[in-house]
This record gives structure tokens, sequence and C-alpha cells, in this order.
């Protein structure tokens, strides 16, 4: 085996470079969306567990809807490129340009087994930039293909060492290679096929068997003319420990998927639901195919699937011709490399085995797959034929006449090779260059079409993006993912109407229910979701409840292990004020999935609708064991924390929203409830700063600005509450409690008895009956020394409040006074309606008003926000029969501005319990 020297190492690396440093400003797309931008388990959140039991997608393996694909180490290196770059695209890109660029120098070492060195570095080249490759390598899921060939090829090198002097075995490479074909299937599944490529190199290659000394050894033993020759059966040994390696592998593959194959739609793989003979005939020509994209790499496609190669239904077909011609050509490189010794035999045989080997997983052979053609599937396969090609190279090449014709024709293959592989990269830069470069090529599969319409809208072009939608109906009318993507799109432009009616189409395109028998036809998990889109639309309609309850059913009834039907019934019963039937729904879909920290937080929330905080708290918590920074969990166990008005709950709710507002820094909410709990804590200048920044991010932030200004009133800040009471009514001129509080400052600190008036009459002018209103104009009028329209107003709120015996009781005050007056004093009170009572008198009347003031002011706030609060009334009530004495103690004003706090408290809890409205 010859060594690799620095100088082709530096060539092959230096070809890679310049190929694909264009790769690198590409971006995620098609498979990269769901692979990496959508795969949860690339997040250090996520336990390493998770990758050994969820697939290639982060789908547990258990799911149907998985495609039982199972690549943990490749997964493992998408979570390496996030802890470091997250999600940025040039890392991922990078590191699969190194990959590449280790693949074609392993290969380069394995080409130098069959081939000279001039021809090894050739084979190599060529694979290097052959443009089949660009998938694979630009395509960031295409690192399942480079790490499996890596230990692919290792694996190959590893076994070539195991034949010792005198054809003895050394087990050391055996286990060796038995190692890094395990580690090469965690990979992608094909790397087990290197076994079968291990088997041949030892009989053929190793021990230099021909087909025809195999059967004459064979035909010998079976006639009892001979016995089995010891380095036969010494190959055997290996063999059987190859193959008892190779069968514990499949059997702890089918294991992992559980014995079940994934779900293919007929759309993915026409062939695979055919009848005889199109099943067969298409499938054999799609060998062909793949054969000339080796070939003729000139046209390249993304997606194989759908109509892009039409059924090949007849024997008449014409395209059987092409595959009569491969199978010819092939048989006879068979029969040349297993009929004849030599070194040009063994080399074609290996080639042979490189190209038809691994590519039997994906031939349809065994089990279906979920493509026609594709071309990351051409990635091993291709280092055969690149040894196919170099080898037939060098036999020209050695012919004097042919030689410069050789080296031209080498030249402009790799040159334009190397251009196509440049030129093909940059289609990869985004999803839409991607799927239009691959309308170019087939205008025949939809779901180029579809992918062309949901690249537009991610870009909000739901306009344009409806245009492919509709042109992908047009091409496959019976798609019911078109269908669907019409039905969202026209959902998505506020077109309800055309939105049902395309639902409707796909809906109906659903394979239907026979009454009476078991429903046993295999349905692709997203298509269910059209019974899930069209119930979601049409629940909007209050009327139509009931008909979308039917449609989630239906979906259940389909598929009972369909998790979302579960979720999107439980939010409609929750709806229909059923809460009941809601937790038995989640209740069962919990049953299929107890790790989705959402479906715990919906069931949080049913608790809340049956009043039961303990067990809403509960699933709260369990959503954020699952998922630490549960940004709705975090929020809403917060509130209920707070809302329970247990103190030692406080330090936890603060730190829970602590973490939601580092994970929302924007919603003005977390700050506003945070203010919220400093209030409770009695912290005002922590509640001030948390209030002041959520209006600082929502200026019109209706609850904050009130609390802020109650906070400033109660903390003796009259004057500052002011400027955010005028924003307040700014932004809410119809602020009722905001016009009391403004009409108070402006009247007991500004002596503004205008103003105050301006904003009792508002309140009044929005509600005639508020009796809160109403009593404080009352005020107001005694302020301005008019007992008769005092007295007149408040007979008119006695009436609105007939129970309210400090209404009646400060009637009877305002009555004694004029009374009190004289005779030519109440004379004047008629002509001009202006008290003229002693100063001294009219300011202890006033503050009794103003005290009652107040405690109404609280007691109404109570009732029309809180039912069933208790207003302490009679003990208000006696503070004012006792306020109504000339003269009171010390310790009497004290119990009296007491109360004024204590009132001013209940306020600045009912607005914290009801937030802000």
């Amino acid at each position: 085996m010859a060594d690799v020297s620095l100088k082709e190492v530096a060539l092959i690396v230096g070809v890679v470079a310049a190929c694909y440093w264009n790769s690198l400003f590409c971006g995620f797309v098609f498979d990269d969306v769901s692979a990496i931008l959508d795969n949860k388990d690339l997040h250090p959140s996520t336990p390493l567990k998770n990758l050994f039991q969820n697939d290639f997608w982060g789908t547990p393996m258990s799911e149907e809807r998985s495609h039982k694909s199972y690549r943990p180490l490749t997964v493992l290196t998408f979570r390496l490129n996030y802890l470091f770059s997250e999600l940025n695209a040039v890392s991922y890109h990078f590191l699969n340009l190194i990959f590449h660029g280790v693949v074609c120098v392993v290969f380069l070492k394995v080409c130098k087994l069959f081939l000279d060195n001039r021809s090894s570095v050739v084979a190599s080249l060529l694979f290097a930039v052959h443009p089949i490759h660009t998938e694979a390598v630009t395509g960031v899921v295409g690192r399942a293909e480079l790490l499996s060939s890596i230990f692919f090829l290792a694996a190959f090198l590893s076994y070539t060492k195991s034949k010792g002097p005198d054809n003895t075995i050394v087990w050391t490479p055996i286990a060796v290679t038995v190692f890094l074909v395990a580690v090469a299937t965690l990979c992608k599944e094909q790397g087990i096929t290197v076994v079968g490529i291990c088997c041949v190199y030892e009989v053929f290659i190793a021990q230099g068997y021909t087909l025809p000394v195999l059967l004459d050894t064979a035909v010998q033993i079976l006639q009892g003319k001979g016995s089995i020759p010891f380095s036969m059966l010494q190959t055997l040994l290996k063999l059987i420990v190859l193959m008892f390696s190779t069968l514990l592998l499949v059997v702890v593959r089918v294991q992992v998927i559980q014995s079940q194959l994934p779900v293919f739609t007929r759309f993915d793989n026409p062939a695979a639901v055919s009848p005889s003979p199109a099943r067969q005939l298409t499938f054999n020509y799609l060998l062909p195919v793949n054969a000339w994209l080796l070939l003729n790499p000139s046209e390249l496609c993304c997606d194989w699937t759908m109509g892009t190669i039409p059924l090949v239904e007849s024997l008449l077909d014409v395209r059987n011709v092409a595959t009569l011609i491969f199978f010819c050509f092939l048989g006879s490189l068979v029969v040349f490399s297993l009929r004849y010794p030599g070194d040009s035999s063994k080399t074609v045989l290996m080639a042979l085995c490189l190209i038809v080997l691994p590519f039997i997983p994906a031939s349809n052979l065994f089990f279906p797959v979920g493509f026609v053609v594709a071309e990351r599937v051409l990635y091993v396969p291709s280092m055969g034929f690149c040894i196919l090609v170099a080898h037939g190279w060098k036999k020209l090449s050695n012919k004097s006449v042919l030689r410069k014709i050789s080296w031209v024709c080498l030249a402009v293959v790799l040159f334009t090779h190397a251009l196509k592989t440049l030129h093909r990269n940059w289609d990869w830069e985004s999803e839409y260059t991607l799927f239009m470069s691959a309308l170019k090529v087939n205008k025949n599969n939809a779901k180029l079409w579809n992918n062309v319409g949901h690249a537009l809208e991610n870009e909000k072009n739901f306009e344009r993006a409806l245009q492919f939608f509709i042109q992908a109906t047009q091409v496959q009318p019976d798609d019911i993912g078109a269908h669907m993507n019409v039905g969202r799109t026209y959902k998505n432009l506020n077109k309800t109407k055309e939105a049902e009616e395309s639902y409707m189409i796909a809906k109906s395109l659903m394979p239907q229910i026979i009454p009476g028998k078991k429903y046993a036809a295999r349905v692709a998990p997203n298509h269910l979701n059209v019974y899930i889109n069209l119930a979601n639309l049409i629940r909007a309609n209050e009327s139509r409840l009931e008909e979308a309850d039917q449609l989630y059913r239906q979906a259940i009834s389909m598929r009972p292990d369909f998790k979302q039907a579960y979720i999107s019934r439980g939010e409609l019963l929750l709806k229909m004020n059923k809460p009941l039937k809601a937790k038995e729904a989640y209740l069962r879909a919990l049953e299929l999935d107890r790790t989705n920290a959402d479906l715990w937080y919906n069931l949080a929330i049913v608790y809340i609708e049956l009043k039961d905080p303990t067990e809403a708290l509960k699933n709260f918590n369990r959503a954020l064991e699952l998922n630490p920074t549960h940004k709705l969990a975090l929020f809403n166990s917060a509130l209920l924390m707070q809302e329970s008005g247990d103190a030692r709950l406080r330090p936890e709710a603060k730190q829970r929203l602590l973490n939601y507002v580092k994970e929302e820094p924007q919603d003005a909410n977390g700050y506003f409830n945070l203010g919220m709990l400093a209030m409770d804590d009695k912290k005002d200048a922590e509640a001030e700063a948390w209030m002041k920044k959520a209006i600082r991010l929502q200026p019109n932030f209706r609850s904050a600005l009130f609390n802020l200004a109650l906070l400033y009133s109660q903390t003796s800040k009259e004057l500052m509450a002011l400027p955010v009471l005028e924003d307040l009514l700014k932004y809410y001129p119809d602020h009722t409690k905001g016009l009391i509080l403004k009409g108070d400052i402006l009247m007991n600190q500004k002596k503004d008895i205008v103003g105050a008036k301006q904003c009792f009459e508002k309140i009044l002018e929005l509600d005639p009956n508020n009796v809160q209103g109403k009593h404080n104009l009352c005020v107001v009028y005694f302020e301005e020394r008019d007992l008769i329209k005092a007295e007149k107003c408040l007979v008119e709120t006695l009436a609105l409040a007939p129970h309210e015996e400090y209404i009646q009781r400060h009637l009877n005050i305002v009555r004694s006074k004029i009374a009190s007056l004289s005779v030519t004093e109440q004379s004047s009170l008629l002509a001009d309606g202006t008290a003229t009572t002693a100063a001294e008198e009219k300011k202890k009347s006033f503050q009794n008003l103003k005290e009652v003031k107040n405690e109404q002011k609280t007691s109404q706030t109570t009732a029309d926000n809180k039912k069933g609060q208790s207003k302490n009334k009679k003990r208000t009530e006696k503070n004012h029969m006792e306020e109504e004495t000339p003269k009171k103690s010390t310790k009497e004003i004290k119990d009296i501005e007491k109360k004024r706090v204590a009132a001013l408290k209940r306020l600045e809890e009912i607005e914290r319990i009801l937030n802000g409205e």
C-alpha cells in the first residue's frame, strides 16, 4: 500500500477548497430546515440521550411520522456546530467542506490499492470536483454521507491489513473494522454495506480466487473428490465473523426502528405503490438514470419525486432500451472482473463493488425509499465510477497514439466539472434559488412548485407564493399538500372563503372512512393536518364550533395517536367552556407524549379554568422542568403565584419573571408584573423603576401608567403622578379610575377646583350613573360653597345608591349647614348658590366629605372590579360618624389617616389582581 504524499494531499485539498469556497455563503435550505433549524436535538438544553432515541430530524423513533433514519453521530456533529456558533450557517458549511476534503484524501489512499499513483490522483481529483457531490457537500444534511464515507473507507482500509504472513489471520484489524462499520452505520445506514465490499475483497483480491476456480472447487467438494483447502477455511472464518457482525448490526437497527418502516406517500415514490409490471420496469429504469447523472451531471435537481420521472408502464416504452443497455454493460464488466485473473479485472471488480453495494439501500430492492432519485446517495457509488474512469484513462494514456488526446480530455472533464460544481453551489444559496434552478430542469414536479411557494411565503410574499401553489395543484391535481398550501395562503391573505374551499378539496382527496369497517389505510401524518387547518379556520365563527370539533374527532378516529388533534381539540373545548372535556383531551395527548412542555402548560390553563390553582401550578412546574425557558409557563406561573397572595411564593415568582424578561426583553408585561411584585413587597423605588421600563417599551401601557400614578400617590408624590395621569388620559380619555385619581390630586394637592370638576363631569358624561364620580362632584360643589347645588347633587347620588348610608349622612351634614345659616345667608345662597359658612367650619366639613370620598372611591372600585371582596363599609361609616364631632383627639386623626392609606392600598391590590383591566 503506497503512502499519500504531502504534495498529493495539498493538491487534493486545494482543489476541494477552490470548488467549494462559495458554499460558505449559502444558508440552510431544503432538508436543512428540518434537520437544523427545527431540530431541538441540537440545543444544549436537550439531553444527549435524545440523540439516540430520535431520528435524524429530531422525531422520536417510536412515532409513525418518523422517517426511521437513525444517524445520532451525524446529529452530534450538528450539535457541536450549534454549541460553537448556534445557527450561523458558515460553520456548518465549513465543516462539510473539511469532511469532503478528508474523504478525498482517504479515497486517494484506497485508490492506491488498485491503481498506480498517477491514476489514483486522477480518480481522487475527479471525485473531488464531480458536480453530483454538491448536494452532499453544500447541503448541510449531506454531512451524513460525508461522515459515513470517512468511516466506510477507514473500515475497508483496516480490513485490508487483516491478512498476515503465510495467509494467517490478524484479528485486530478485523475488530477495528467491525467497530468502524458500526460507527459508519450510526452516521448513515449505507455504512453497513462496506462489509460486502470487504467480503469481495477477501475472496477475489486477498485470496486471488476467480469465479471459475471457486466453482471447480465447489464441484470437487460436492463430488467428494477433495476437501476444503485450509486457506479457504480461514477465509470462511473471516467471512463468518464479518457476516455475524453485520447480522447483529441489522438486528439492532431493526430494534431501533421498532420493526416499522417509515410512511411515504405515493408522491414521494410513485413506483413503490404501482402495480406490476410498472413497478419493476420503473425501478430498473432508475438505475440507468442514476448512471447517466454520473456520466453527464449537466442537469441536476434537488428533488426528483412526484412526476419528475414518469412511470414506465409498458414493455414497449422506449426507455426500456436504456435499461437493457445498462444491464448489458454492467453484466459484461461483472463477467470480466470475476472470470479473468489479473490486476485489471481486480480493479474493475472493486470499482463495481463500490458502485453497486452502497447503492443497494437506495435501490428499492429490499424496501421502498422516500425518493425516486437522490443525488446525495450517489456520493459513495461515485467512488467506484471515478476508479473506473481513472482505470480507463490509464489504459488510453499508455497508448502513444491516444496519450495527448487522453490528457486533453481529462483536463477538459476536470475543468468543466469544477466550473459546474462552483456554479451549482450558488443554487444552494437560498431556498428560492435552489427550487427555481430545479424548475429549470423539471416543471412536472408539483413539489418544486410548492417549495418555491414556501420560500416566497417565508418572505411574506403571499400573493406570489399563491401563484406557485396554484401551479402545483395544476401540475398534480390530486396533491393534498398543494391544496393545503393554497388554503393556508388564502388564509394569510384574509380570504377565508377561498381558504375553506381549498381545504375542502384537500379533505375530499383523503382516503374516506367506510362505515362499519376499521380504518386501515396508511395516511401521511402531515396530510392529516388538513382536518386541523380546516377546523382552526372555521372555529373563528362562534356558530361553527361544533363543526370544528367534529373535524378534530374525525382526525382522531383516523389516527388515534394524532397528538396535535388532541391539543387543538383541547383548545377548542376550552373556548366552548367545556374544561372537563378539554382536560380529557390533554391527558390523552400526554399519554402519547409526556415530554411535551406545551401539553403540560395547556393542562395548567385548564386547571385555572377549573378554579384549581394548586394543580395549575403543579403543571406549570412540570412544563418548566421539561423546558426551563418555556416563556408562557414562566409568565403565567409567576402571575398565579403573585395572585395567590402567599408571600412565600413571591421570590420564586420574581425569579420566573426575571427569567421571562431575559427570554422576552421587549415584552413590557414582564416588567410591569415585576413592578407589581415590588409594590407588594413595599419596594417603592424598585417598583417605580420596573413600571418606567414597561412604559418605555410600551408608552400606551394602560395598567403601568395607572399603577405608576397610584404608586406616586400613595408615597406622597402626588404631583409626580399628574404627568403620568396626563399620559394615561391622552391614550385612554375614558379611563374612569384615572380621572378620579387625577381629580382627587387636583382638588387636594393643587387646589385646582376647576380642573377637578372637569374630571368628575367627564366621568358623568361617560356614565351618568357612576356613584363614585357623582359623589366626588358633590364634594366640588361643597368646595365651591354652593351648598344648594351640593344638596341637590347628594340627593341625586342617594337616588342612585339608596343603601349607601354615608351619602344620606353627608346629605344631612350639608342640610344642617344650610339650616345653621342666618335667614340673610340662606337668601344669599338661594340667590347665587354660594356658601358663606365660616372658613374653619367649611374646612372641617369638607374634610369629612373628602375622607368619605376616598373610602367610597375604594369601595366603588372594589364593587366594579372584584365581586365578593369585602368593602369594610361598617367600619368606614363608624369612622365618619366619629368625624362629625367638632373636636377630635390626635389618636382619632391618626386613625382617619390610617383608613385613608388602607383605602389606597386596597385600590392598588384591585389593580394588581385585575392586571390593569
